[in-house]
């Protein structure tokens, strides 16, 4: 004669009205019609279940769930007390719970953009000042052509090299602290360079240089990404990256005002504006979340195929940034025989839609395609390659229209795409891994924006002039989008972490 089985007490609840004892940690509430009772859990522990769901399983299982035995353990139900919610376990990737939420009240918008905006103009002037002053700093020390070339070489050294530690150091330290150190490195290096008095001096300013930028780009995606939603990271991001431009046209002003002043006295002064800036960014310190080791950061980013696919994509996609921007004066001057002046005008037209660019593609991406910003920058990418095969046309009877104008669409796509870049890099990893990621691509950016010139001058030399350098870099940038849709288009459209 079968026996019955156990009845429940009236107590125990049948259904999911009510919530589960806190004897099971992590569990979930019994689920009517569900076979394990513990719908949307991931833990391995047993769950016990009400007495439909376990009639709702096959005969033979009813008589080999040993219910008999966990009667007299249950604990008696008190729907008084206030039992704390699950946590969102919704992110199949497994990754760890977002950073707590920000409790200071301050607006991200208003207090710590700005300063993230700061440090990218910051960063850059001290490069494009050195850069806009080259006449005048190569005539200080003697240089030759290839000496200053060694000399700009030694800052994207500095970035190649320090890159993927400083990610790793964003994630360990937190922002704030890690802004404040890149600030610190960079001030001093320019004033270094200020009072070099000879030529070996100034390349190790200039690596120490690039070292200290190297802090940057880790540690602001990492503070957009801690401080934003989702739905407005990529805006955010692309404000953030407004600093760039603006930072060429300050390192493009005291490359105008070195006719007139001491070039030294201008590099105190970036070094004066840096530090400037730097102290605000101490103000970031309190609300930077801190992370593990940097090293087993830096590990697990590295072992992630689809974090090797998209960094290799986007550095030999950023050698059409790097040649865009090296090359463009220099092509307009010969190819549509243009002045002094009016290359000048052409390259802050390049600069000025970059910004409106960088800002625009940013808020795009946060709702075009459904979120997926890997759509979105394959648009951006396909549309530069189409205007790098155009440069060609550019002649002396039509310079003028098709040189602007194509400065102006390559200054929108090829120049803008880096905040929607970066948006990408730090959601395709966990949070805790955020800044390692963003350091690890800059490797590949930087180690490919070095090749990037060189390519571009031996197909100059040996290819049949301009024409062949651009159709080369348009290749370049073909390749790259095409190993970054075709292997990372499977990728989340965001992650959003409750956020």
């Amino acid at each position: 004669m079968r026996s019955q089985p156990t009845r429940l007490p009236a107590r125990w609840p049948n259904s999911s009205l009510k919530p589960m004892p806190r004897f099971w940690p992590n569990a979930s509430r019994p689920t009517r019609g569900s076979a394990t009772g513990c719908r949307g859990s991931i833990s391995p522990k047993l769950r016990l279940r009400s007495p439909r769901t376990c009639s709702s399983l096959p005969g033979t299982s009813r008589g080999l769930i040993p219910m008999m035995f966990f009667v007299p353990i249950l604990p008696p139900f008190d729907s008084r007390i206030a039992h704390p919610p699950m946590p969102n376990t919704s992110d199949l990737s497994g990754a760890p719970p977002p950073p707590a939420p920000d409790t200071s009240g301050a607006n991200p918008w208003k207090t710590r953009l700005p300063i993230l905006v700061g440090a990218h103009a910051v960063g850059t002037s001290n490069c494009v000042a050195v850069l806009s002053m080259a006449p005048v700093i190569s005539a200080a020390f003697g240089l030759t052509a290839t000496q200053f070339g060694i000399f700009i070489s030694c800052y994207y050294a500095g970035q190649a090299i320090f890159s993927v530690p400083a990610g790793g150091f964003t994630d360990r330290l937190g922002v704030g602290w890690s802004l404040v150190i890149g600030h610190a490195i960079m001030a001093l290096a320019a004033v270094l360079i200020s009072q070099a008095p000879t030529v070996d001096v100034c390349m190790v300013a200039a690596f120490f240089m690039g070292a200290g930028y190297s802090m940057l780009n880790p540690s602001t995606a990492k503070g957009v990404f801690e401080w934003f939603p989702a739905h407005r990271r990529g805006a955010a991001m692309g404000i953030k990256q407004v600093g760039v431009p603006i930072g060429g046209l300050v390192g493009a002003a005291c490359g105008f005002l070195a006719a007139s002043y001491d070039w030294q006295m201008l590099m105190l002064g970036v070094a004066g504006i840096i530090i400037l800036n730097g102290m605000a960014c101490l103000t970031l310190v309190p609300v930077s979340t801190k992370g593990g080791g940097a090293r087993k950061n830096i590990t697990a980013v590295v072992k992630d195929g689809r974090v090797n696919a998209f960094a290799i994509g986007g550095g030999v996609i950023n050698m059409g940034q790097t040649n865009f921007f090296a090359f463009l004066t220099l092509f307009l001057a010969e190819a549509a025989r243009m002045g002094q002046q009016t290359v000048s005008t052409a390259m802050a037209v390049a600069q000025a839609s970059s910004a409106v660019g960088r800002m625009g593609w940013g808020a795009i991406s946060d709702k075009a395609f459904g979120g997926r910003r890997i759509v979105t920058m394959t648009v951006i990418c396909a549309a530069a390659v189409g205007f790098f095969v155009m440069m060609p046309l550019v002649t002396e009877s039509w310079g003028m229209v098709m040189g602007f104008g194509l400065a102006l669409c390559l200054g929108l796509t090829i120049a803008s795409f880096p905040p929607v870049a970066q948006a990408i890099q730090v959601e395709m990893v966990d949070p805790h891994l955020a800044g390692s990621a963003v350091g690890y691509n800059m490797l590949w950016t930087h180690g490919c924006a070095t090749l990037a010139p060189i390519m571009f001058g031996y197909a100059v030399d040996h290819f049949g002039g301009f024409s062949s350098g651009w159709l080369v870099t348009a290749g370049c940038v073909a390749a790259g989008t095409l190993v970054i849709y075709m292997m990372v288009r499977s990728g989340p459209r965001r992650r959003t972490y409750g956020r």
